[in-house]
């Protein structure tokens, strides 16, 4: 079957297959993962956090360093490369997206960076991304993707923008209550708001884009957080969504750029292993229940009542505000950089393990993205089926 007779959708007058491969890091969504699923005709993404890990030679000129500076910008030299590696796995073909957290101090860099490198869209998270539209200004054929949870944040985004004159190519819209890694909720109790359901928030956002006279053509919504049968993807395809973003399925994929006992530890996971807490980030997270993460939490308590402002120790500050290093209480207390960076290198003892909540589409078995995005278009008739890229 060819990728023209299957369901599509449009950004920047790219068809697509309505599959989104979500941005994860440190580094577990690097060129080999999105290089592939744009190969296929899809949206791959890159993650935009410390690439440097991913370039033993990188890494050399920085691992032992306590120069920000020089690691800031070693890390623009790797997402370069990582860029361009995905762009000639993909052939032309699909979209190559780089995703970046508000949250972090270097973002107006690495969004420039991305931009510069031939990143075809750049996706933000973890904060409102108000100024992307200023920061993109001189790369107007590079699409513009926020990741919002509810239409509060949509209606923001929307009418700030359009004051900019800008509107997003598309909007993912991340549920909290399924999501892997930083979660778009104030706090934990709000993980599970109703107001973050995607019956509610696709069925407010296609009446505010009435109300502000846009065509909802012209901006895809994506639907991301614990989808993983094809089912559920039918239903929000008709409830409007004109994509679906899948994370974790693909985080284990034989393509996904993590160490295997990354994808071990998340394939092998079960419900009462993952649990919800607060990032240093200041925003809640979801993980896997490992040693190193059960240990931490049992200290929590202590370590927040004792929060007070430090000096970074890895002399990388990678995030804008961080709870460890600025002493704030109520946020996590633990480097962040460093834990996602042992996961990704496969140390199970000692890493983070970010996972959404829901089961996946193959249970433990690690498969190929081939199929996993024909698994969720409803296409796989057995193990043999193949989809043929055109």
């Amino acid at each position: 079957m060819s990728l023209q007779t299957l369901p599509q959708f449009t950004i920047r007058s790219k068809q697509l297959l309505p599959i989104v491969q979500g941005g994860m890091g440190v580094g577990v969504s690097a060129h080999r993962l999105a290089g592939n699923v744009a190969k296929l005709g899809a949206l791959g993404t890159i993650s935009s956090v410390d690439l440097r890990r991913h370039h033993p030679d990188l890494m050399a000129r920085t691992a032992k360093s306590r120069d920000k500076e020089a690691i800031n910008a070693i890390n623009l030299v790797a997402l370069d490369r990582e860029i361009q590696l995905a762009r000639n796995i993909a052939c032309g073909n699909g979209l190559i997206a780089v995703n970046v957290m508000r949250a972090v101090s270097e973002y107006a860099s690495y969004v420039r960076q991305s931009c510069e490198s031939g990143a075809d869209a750049v996706v933000v998270g973890a904060g409102l991304p108000l100024d992307l539209p200023d920061l993109t200004a001189d790369f107007p054929d590079v699409a513009l993707i926020p990741i919002l949870s509810d239409v509060r944040g949509i209606s923001l985004i929307l009418k700030k923008w359009m004051r900019k004159q800008r509107l997003p190519d598309a909007i993912v819209i991340e549920n909290p209550r399924y999501a892997a890694g930083h979660l778009g909720a104030a706090g934990l109790a709000e993980v599970n708001a109703p107001h973050f359901a995607f019956s509610v928030v696709l069925e407010g956002t296609l009446e505010l884009l009435r109300e502000l006279g846009i065509d909802k053509e012209r901006m895809p919504l994506i639907v991301a957080g614990g989808i993983h049968t094809p089912e559920q993807a039918r239903q929000l395809f008709s409830m409007g969504a004109s994509a679906i973003q899948l994370g974790t399925p693909f985080a284990v994929s034989e393509e996904g750029d993590a160490h295997p006992n990354f994808k071990k530890v998340l394939t092998e996971a079960k419900p009462e292993d993952i649990v919800t807490f607060m990032s240093v980030a200041g925003l809640p997270a979801r993980a896997v229940k490992t040693q190193w993460l059960a240990n931490y939490l049992d200290k929590e308590s202590k370590l927040q009542r004792n929060a007070k402002p430090k000096a970074c120790t890895v002399g990388f500050d990678c995030l804008h505000q961080c709870g460890l290093r600025d002493g704030i209480s109520k946020a996590g207390q633990f480097c962040i950089d460093t834990q996602l960076a042992f996961a990704m290198n496969g140390d199970v003892k000692r890493g983070l393990f970010f996972r959404g909540s829901e089961p996946l589409p193959f249970g433990d078995a690690i498969r190929p993205v081939r199929d996993l995005i024909a698994y969720m278009l409803g296409l796989v008739a057995g193990d043999g089926f193949e989809l043929v890229a055109s």
